[in-house]
């Protein structure tokens, strides 16, 4: 575990808080599509990714749920701090979006390392600003993008999380996390492919254009 955090966090934390870290979390291995965090959990543990990515989506009350944004490599995700803070049910579904790691830090230790730690500080207010910046963005690609351009900028964002220019996605998939229907979907990648922005493959998306 000490190895694990000093390689991917070493940079960030200082060595007597990577110590403590590795004392008290538990490494989980998780794949594609697994839900690592569900509506209404009570969250009793931080997650810090240390290979894969994950997407965070907010529930609909309407109808569905929203993709708010993707956590990364070196990531936690800020909207579950929040909940360990105010001890509120998760109001965020995390689905894994490839194989990984993540490790899982007891929330009970998140305050007392506020306190003690100025690099853990550092971190966890750089992640609500940096959680912030992302579900502005996409406020604003909810009010003020086109379809076409959200869904772009959604297959830009796949293929630079997997590292691939190909995204292995269904249209059903791709229409659930934008909140529209298949259809649309369809109609609207089949515009991109005619614009040579993609290619339409079975099963799978060429980005041509970046």
């Amino acid at each position: 575990m000490h190895t694990i955090l000093k390689e991917n966090y070493g940079f960030v934390f200082e060595d007597k808080l990577i110590d403590e870290i590795a004392q008290v979390a538990t490494l989980k291995d998780f794949k594609e599509g697994d839900v690592l965090i569900d509506f209404g959990d009570y969250i009793k543990k931080i997650p810090l990714l240390i290979s894969g990515a994950i997407k965070i989506l907010r529930e609909d009350f309407d109808e569905g749920e929203l993709l708010l944004y993707f956590i990364e490599k070196g990531e936690t995700c800020a909207m579950t701090m929040a909940c360990c803070l105010g001890e509120t049910k998760s109001e965020i579904r995390a689905i894994a979006e490839n194989k990984g790691k993540v490790v899982m830090i007891p929330v009970n230790f998140m305050e007392e390392w506020l306190g003690k730690y100025k690099s853990w500080r550092n971190f966890v207010f750089n992640s609500y600003n940096n959680r912030l910046k992302e579900m502005l963005s996409a406020i604003d690609s909810l009010a003020f993008l086109n379809m076409d351009e959200r869904l772009m900028n959604y297959l830009l964002e796949k293929s630079k999380i997997n590292g691939s220019k190909e995204i292995k996605s269904t249209h059903q998939e791709i229409a659930y996390d934008l909140h529209t229907s298949r259809v649309v979907i369809s109609r609207l990648l089949k515009a991109l492919e005619n614009q040579g922005q993609i290619k339409l493959h079975r099963a799978i998306i060429e980005i041509v254009k970046s």
